[in-house]
């Protein structure tokens, strides 16, 4: 990808209407555009962090077992109020051809199930687990926290039904540590905190990320991780873990990336939705729900991830693999070997941010990929060439090291852990 060709430059000046870290950086790196409070557009370099973190969910969740659909935005009237949620404040209301109600899907309980009841005829069509990753529409009151709070966001909503708790049980195991590997993954420590399980169970569970931008409150041991939110907790800062019995509790800001619930019969109630057994007995199916924001966990990493400079993306949501910057010289062989390099890494299945535009300083060039966040930086120019090298920057430790062109497949495959001479397939 050449820059000069990049719809979505840097930016110096923002609104200061974006009262969070996330939003200013995302939007002066040319990531993100607001359209309106809580609504952005992705650029081409934010698409791409969104969607390395949309498959990276994917991954996980077929792995788990869940079966990927793609349910409506817009939604009838009729199931809403089937199971008592027509009137929630969040719904984005609006009116059809013949006066007919709709809403837009803030959620989906009331969507899957019945669509679900209609394929389950016995005891032997279950478990099954569906989800999708679709954009919601909430009517949020204070939409001001960039990608963490949105009137429309990008949601991964998985549904599971069950015969018994203890089916259920045990998939929500699984569901916990599938949830775990997406955040590893993502470069993110998330806390498996207790919460408020409403009216179905006594707790639900959230994953939250430590930080002081966090709009809640949890409690967590600093040796066994046990956590509760503000809201349901039964331990305060300096008590002794009530887990482990050896931890001291803390007390920490932090931002919620997910959270799963054990729903019961909350919603396959309402709807009559029943299985027969071995018997014949007809039984109600039990359901869980399982939550995670891609867009969210974008904003969290972006809050996370950055110094006074910029974004400092993990490597495996970075939107390129490089940072290939070409310092203006008067020598043409300097652009004939750039564009050389530039095409050479691309042959081998990297991805490449090429920095190739003419009207711009090496100073400027430099504080744009600071903004932009690539982890690995490439720098030629007429000096590194008088030494038949590049010059490789980190961008997370700022350690900077020359390279000669030669051994320069041998370095980069250091870094992505594959055989690479530019040239050949590179598999990262």
């Amino acid at each position: 990808m050449r820059y000069s060709q990049l719809l979505g430059k840097t930016v110096k000046n923002v609104s200061s209407d974006l009262e969070s870290r996330n939003a200013e950086l995302l939007t002066k790196a040319g990531f993100v555009d607001q359209l309106t409070a809580g609504v952005y557009s992705f650029l081409p370099l934010g698409l791409r962090v969104h969607d390395k973190i949309k498959n990276i969910i994917r991954e996980e969740m077929d792995a788990l077992g869940g079966q990927e659909v793609a349910l409506p935005a817009l939604t009838p009237k009729e199931p809403w109020k089937i199971s008592g949620r027509w009137d929630e404040d969040v719904f984005f209301h609006l009116k059809g051809h013949g006066d007919k109600d709709y809403g837009l899907g803030w959620t989906h309980e009331e969507i899957i199930t019945p669509l679900v009841q209609k394929f389950v005829k016995s005891y032997k069509d279950l478990p099954v687990a569906v989800y999708q990753i679709q954009n919601k529409f909430r009517n949020e009151a204070r939409a001001k926290a960039g990608l963490l709070r949105g009137r429309e966001f990008s949601m991964k909503d998985l549904y599971s039904f069950h015969r018994d708790e203890a089916d259920l049980d045990a998939f929500y195991a699984r569901a916990i540590d599938a949830y775990k590997n997406v955040y590893k993954r993502c470069g993110l420590d998330a806390y498996l905190t207790e919460a408020s399980g409403g009216s179905f169970s006594k707790y639900s569970h959230e994953f939250q990320v430590l930080t002081d931008s966090g709009e809640d409150l949890i409690f967590y041991c600093q040796s066994c991780r046990y956590a509760q939110n503000k809201e349901i907790t039964e331990v305060a800062g300096g008590d002794k873990c009530p887990k482990c019995q050896t931890g001291v509790i803390a007390e920490g800001k932090a931002i919620e990336v997910g959270n799963i619930f054990k729903l019961m019969t909350k919603y396959t109630e309402p709807f009559g939705f029943k299985y027969p057994d071995e018997t014949g007995k007809l039984t109600p199916v039990i359901m869980g729900c399982y939550g995670i924001g891609p867009s969210r966990v974008m904003g969290t990493i972006a809050e996370l991830y950055n110094d006074a400079n910029g974004l400092k993306w993990p490597a495996a949501i970075a939107p390129c693999d490089l940072h290939l910057i070409e310092i203006k010289s008067k020598d043409e062989k300097v652009r004939e070997q750039a564009t050389a390099l530039y095409g050479a890494l691309m042959q081998t299945g990297l991805d490449v941010l090429y920095d190739d535009r003419e009207d711009k300083g090496a100073g400027e060039k430099f504080a744009d990929a600071d903004l932009i966040g690539i982890p690995k930086r490439i720098i030629i120019s007429e000096k590194t060439l008088k030494d038949e090298a590049v010059e490789i920057k980190d961008r997370a430790t700022g350690e900077t090291k020359m390279v000669k062109l030669a051994d320069l497949a041998k370095e980069l495959s250091s870094y992505f852990h594959a055989d690479c001479d530019c040239g050949e397939e590179h598999q990262h």
